[in-house]
């Protein structure tokens, strides 16, 4: 029988053994994991432009390669634009070169809203811009997040991509895998006749379809369809002051 010493000694041993190759790997695969983020999050916004099928037929590399012609701003909620130097300095960023893409967003909305920075996508096709908004709010179980693309009169919604973290699959869920939800935003407007800020509903029962500021919300997931109307009515308002500017 082992001695009481050298079931000790093994136990550190083992522990030292494994906290290095832990360690290790961490070192070792979070450039990859880093990488595989970022592509992960340039095709959600490339989606709101230019939909989920047509994204989803895209290579990582041409997604990286469509990206290339996004110009990325950061911006507060005043809608002042930092630079990237201003961004890494704002965030500690140390790895990061400080692109919109690089801020977290889930970190963000912790933040007290003064002290927010969003990241904000412009597209350029053939001189007609398309601004790119990011939103997060709350579903039923947790996080619900988007990208919502408005046209060069900032106020005509373009296209959507909605996601989420554990919305309830055939229910909730359905903001990203049911392909007719985020279709349905398109051609509403978050301004009405006035030039005043209203946002989109998600409408319980069905949207009259002549109204450009409601959609049909989801059967039997009324809790999530009400965050993403409570995530896009706060989250477009951060941009107008930044829009405004544009």
């Amino acid at each position: 029988m082992h001695s009481t010493r050298y079931i000790y000694t093994f136990v550190l041993i083992m522990t030292t053994v494994v906290a290095v190759v832990l360690a290790g790997m961490n070192t070792f695969l979070k450039p990859i994991h880093q990488a595989n983020e970022a592509v992960f999050n340039k095709r959600a916004v490339l989606k709101s432009v230019k939909g989920t099928a047509a994204v989803d037929a895209l290579s990582d590399e041409e997604v990286v390669a469509e990206f290339k012609n996004v110009t990325q701003m950061v911006v507060n909620m005043n809608g002042d634009t930092f630079n990237p130097e201003q961004v890494k300095a704002a965030r500690n960023f140390k790895d990061k070169p400080g692109m919109a893409e690089d801020l977290d967003l889930a970190k963000e909305k912790k933040k007290d809203e003064k002290d927010r920075l969003h990241p904000l996508y412009v597209f350029d096709n053939g001189g007609k811009k398309t601004y790119v908004t990011a939103v997060r709010g709350s579903g039923l179980w947790d996080e619900i997040w988007g990208y919502i693309a408005l046209d060069a009169d900032k106020n005509t919604i373009v296209g959507t991509s909605f996601d989420h973290k554990g919305e309830t699959p055939g229910l909730g869920a359905e903001i990203k895998d049911n392909p007719t939800f985020p279709l349905s935003f398109v051609g509403k407007k978050i301004r009405n006749t006035k030039g005043e800020f209203v946002s989109v509903l998600v409408k319980k029962g069905g949207a009259d379809k002549t109204n450009l500021h409601a959609v049909d919300g989801i059967s039997g997931a009324t809790v999530t369809c009400d965050g993403v109307t409570e995530m896009l009515e706060r989250g477009l308002k951060y941009y107008e002051p930044a829009l405004a500017k544009k």
